[in-house]
C-alpha cells in the first residue's frame, strides 16, 4: 500500500478546485477518477446539439494538473473507504489497490434520478456525461434522416416529435436548442422538412419554467420558449414512458394525455453517485432523500475531521447543485487542509448570481437584486462560461463554433452523411430506440 497526504475522489468542479489549491501550496495529493477528463457539464447540451465537440468541454485531467509536481492522477473507481485506518480501496486495471491518506476529499457529483421509476432510464435519453450527449446527438440525427425518407406520415410525425421532461436549466436549454435546430439548421439541410413539422414539448410538475429563478424570469423563460415554437406544459406529471412516447397527468385538472415521440429526454432530477452511499455507511453520516450527504458546516463527513465532501453529493443548507458551490467548497476544504484556514471553519457560500440560457439571444441572469433578460443576459452567459473553460485553444475553438452556430446557421459538429453510427442504426434497428437501450 502506498500513502499520500490527500486523496481526492472525483474529477468535477469541486475536485479540480481542491486539487489546484493543494498543488499551488505544494501539498502531495492523489486524484482518483473514473474518467480521464474534466467535464464542463454546463455546455454538455451544446455537444448534444452539434455546437461543440467533446474535446472543447472535456480536457484531460492530467494535462490540467501537470504543472503541479506534487500531484498524481490515477484512473480508477473508488469502491470502499476505511476512515479509521485512513485508507481507500479503488479498482484500476481490474486490480483492487489500497491508498492511504491524511485527508480525504470526496467530490463524485451526482447522477440522473428517476424518482423510483428506474425503468424510465432504458427508454429515455439523459444528459450527464459525454457519452449521453453523443447518444442524444446521434438520435437527433437519426430522427431527421429517417423522417426525410419515410413514406409513413404517422412515423414521420413521431420521429419529428421530441419530449423533454424537466424544466430546469438542462431541460430549457435542450428544448430551446432542438427547436432552434429545426428552424435554423435542419430546415435548410433537408428538403421537405419545415420547422413547423417539428414538435418540441417541455414538461414539468412545477408551476414555472426554471422554478429556481421564479417570478418574472420564469415567466420570461416560458414566453420565450413558446415564441420559439416550444410547447411548455407545467403542473403536469409524467406517469409512464415507453419506446414511443410518454403519458402525462395533471392532478389539478384531471387531464390525462398521451404524447407520441421517438425521443424522450429526461432531465427531471438528480441523486448522489454511489460513492456517497459508501461514505455514509462507513462514517455514519446521514443522507437526504436524494442520497446526498448531510455534511457538517465545515464540510466534514460524520464524526471524522479528516474526511470531507463537496459539490453535488452533499446537502448543506439546501445550497444549489451548481458548479460555483462545488468550486468554493473544494477551495474551502483545501485551505483547511494546508492550514490557511483553521480546521472546523464553517463553509460560507458567496452567491455570485445565477444564469440560464434559453435559446439564441435569450437568457436570464440574476445577480443579487439585479435581474437581466434577453440579449444582455445571453452575452453575459456566454462570457462567464467562456471564462471558466480551461485552455486557450478550447476557448478559441468555442468562440468560432458559437459564431458559426448562433450568428450563422451552421452546426460545426453535426456530421450528417459521415456519421456511420446513424446509418448503421437506421439499417439494423427495427425499433428506433433499440440502439440506445442496448
Amino acid at each position: 500500500m502506498d500513502r499520500t497526504e490527500v486523496v481526492i475522489v472525483g474529477s468535477g468542479f469541486g475536485a479540480l478546485a481542491a486539487a489546484e489549491k493543494l498543488g499551488k501550496a505544494g501539498k502531495r495529493f492523489v486524484l482518483v477518477s473514473e474518467t480521464t477528463e474534466h467535464l464542463f457539464q454546463p455546455l454538455l447540451y451544446q455537444v448534444a446539439t452539434g455546437v461543440l465537440s467533446p474535446a472543447e468541454i472535456a480536457p484531460p485531467i492530467r494535462a490540467i494538473l501537470a504543472k503541479y509536481p506534487t500531484g498524481d492522477v490515477r484512473l480508477g473507481r473508488v469502491i470502499d473507504v476505511r476512515p479509521d485506518a485512513r485508507e481507500v480501496a479503488y479498482v484500476s486495471g481490474g486490480v483492487v489497490r489500497t491508498l492511504g491518506y491524511q485527508s480525504l476529499i470526496a467530490a463524485t457529483g451526482a447522477r440522473q434520478a428517476y424518482f423510483g421509476r428506474d425503468e424510465f432510464e432504458k427508454v429515455t435519453f439523459a444528459l450527464k456525461t459525454v457519452e449521453d450527449a453523443e447518444k442524444l446527438r446521434r438520435q437527433i440525427l437519426r430522427c431527421f434522416e429517417e423522417a426525410h425518407t419515410t413514406t409513413d406520415p404517422e412515423h414521420r410525425r413521431n420521429l419529428l416529435s421530441f419530449v423533454v421532461i424537466g424544466a430546469g436549466p438542462t431541460g430549457v436549454e435542450l428544448a430551446g436548442q432542438i427547436q432552434e435546430l429545426a428552424s435554423r439548421y435542419f430546415e435548410r439541410s433537408f428538403h421537405g422538412i419545415d420547422a413547423d413539422d417539428v414538435t418540441v414539448t417541455l414538461v414539468d410538475g412545477a408551476g414555472e419554467a426554471l422554478p429556481a429563478f421564479g417570478g418574472k424570469l420564469s415567466e420570461y423563460t416560458k414566453t420565450s420558449l413558446e415564441k420559439a415554437g416550444v410547447e411548455v406544459v407545467l403542473n403536469t406529471m409524467v406517469t409512464d414512458i415507453d419506446d414511443h412516447g410518454a403519458t402525462l397527468s395533471a392532478p389539478s385538472t384531471g387531464m390525462q394525455k398521451r404524447l407520441t415521440a421517438e425521443t424522450v429526454i429526461w432531465s427531471a432530477g438528480v441523486r448522489a453517485n454511489d460513492f456517497a452511499g459508501v461514505l455514509a455507511e462507513r462514517t455514519g453520516c446521514e443522507t437526504d432523500r436524494a442520497g446526498r450527504l448531510l455534511v457538517n458546516p465545515d464540510l466534514t463527513v460524520g464524526g471524522y475531521a479528516d474526511v470531507f465532501a463537496v459539490g453535488d453529493m452533499t446537502n448543506l443548507d439546501n445550497l444549489p447543485g451548481q458548479s460555483p458551490v462545488a468550486m468554493q467548497g473544494g477551495r474551502h476544504v483545501a485551505k483547511m487542509v494546508i492550514g490557511k484556514v483553521q480546521r472546523g471553519t464553517p463553509f460560507k457560500y458567496r452567491d455570485k448570481g445565477s444564469m440560464a440560457i434559453i435559446n439564441r439571444f435569450r437568457a436570464v441572469t440574476r445577480v443579487s437584486k439585479i435581474e437581466l433578460t434577453g440579449m444582455i443576459a445571453w452575452v453575459a452567459w456566454l462570457a462567464v462560461h467562456l471564462y471558466y473553460l480551461i485552455g486557450f485553444r478550447n476557448r478559441a475553438v468555442t468562440v468560432m463554433s458559437w459564431i458559426g452556430s448562433f450568428l450563422g446557421r451552421q452546426r460545426p459538429h453535426f456530421h450528417l452523411a459521415q456519421d456511420s453510427s446513424v446509418v448503421t442504426s437506421m439499417e439494423n434497428s427495427d425499433s428506433p430506440r433499440e440502439s440506445h437501450a442496448a
